[in-house]
């Protein structure tokens, strides 16, 4: 039996909202797997526990830059908030957005031999990377950029520096616009229903099917209310089924229709998903600190 731990409880806690108590339960029926547990949760206390999308577990910024029918877009992690405001960070997230936009690099490492100078570092991006590690005193990496070029229009827009997305679409700029805020907002995984990747519905009709078994109802019952479950999933995190963030008599399909604009495809970064990101214990730490400096006394 893996041992839990009150560090594991927590970030359970962190990631579901759900009761201490619980969240040791399902981490004890889980033995210990995170993930597991998680879905136990999900099952037991239903959408409350699946908050762990929205939070975000690590420090840094997205940026973007268009020019014309060519724009990208890119997550630049760095250890802690503070530098997320440094003027010289800032700068080199900036640079790398434009660089990504106008030179095509297949990917980060190609990305980072690109010609840049900054702050006195050079000749190249993963240069000047290196370069102000040392001067600010912090790790920083380029994570992932998405570039769109070719006949389609292209929309941007930056939540502050932690979410940030590119649409690329043909019609009216302004419901563009309205379309890459509202993915921001809304979050959603697909432009439509057909395309919701196969892993994450599979997930959802586990989960169903879980919650449906424990109502005692007939198998029959059972799988219309499993199928019922999916296809309001589906809905849920489809762009164009969604119903419009500012406007919720109408879906986004409806709205773009009205606007006579069509949407080809999205991204959306959110800053730090799906990294883990480490929980410093400052307390226990001085307390290390003042044990290891009254042995090397003694």
């Amino acid at each position: 039996m893996a041992a839990i731990t009150a560090s594991m409880v927590a970030e359970l806690r962190a990631k579901t909202d759900a009761p201490m108590m619980e969240c040791k339960k399902a981490l004890t029926e889980a033995e210990g797997d995170m993930a597991k547990a998680e879905e136990l949760l999900r099952v037991k206390l239903g959408t409350k526990a699946g908050k762990a999308a929205s939070r975000v577990t690590a420090e840094g910024v997205v940026t973007s830059f268009v020019n014309g029918t060519t724009g990208a877009m890119i997550e630049v992690n760095c250890e802690t908030d503070f530098v997320t405001k440094n003027d010289s960070f800032l700068a080199l997230a900036n640079a790398a957005a434009k660089l990504v936009a106008e030179h095509n690099p297949a990917d980060i490492a190609a990305l980072g031999e690109l010609p840049y100078s900054q702050d006195g570092f050079g000749p190249t991006l993963e240069e000047v990377r290196k370069g102000l590690i040392g001067k600010i005193g912090e790790n920083m990496s380029f994570r992932r950029f998405k570039r769109a070029a070719g006949a389609a229009k292209i929309a941007n827009y930056l939540h502050g520096t932690r979410i940030g997305v590119l649409v690329e679409f043909e019609g009216d700029e302004t419901a563009a616009k309205d379309v890459a805020m509202h993915v921001a907002a809304m979050k959603p995984v697909s432009l439509t229903s057909a395309e919701v990747p196969a892993e994450l519905i599979e997930k959802e009709r586990s989960v169903a099917a879980a919650k449906a078994a424990e109502s005692g109802k007939p198998a029959d019952i059972v799988t219309k209310m499993v199928e019922g479950s999916v296809q309001k999933y589906l809905k849920e995190v489809s762009l164009f089924n969604q119903s419009f963030v500012k406007n919720d008599k109408q879906t986004v399909e409806q709205m773009l229709k009205a606007a006579g604009t069509t949407v080809s495809a999205f991204t959306l970064y959110v800053v730090g998903e799906g990294i883990e990101k480490k929980v410093d214990d400052f307390a226990a730490e001085v307390a290390a600190q003042v044990a290891a400096a009254q042995g090397t006394a003694a």
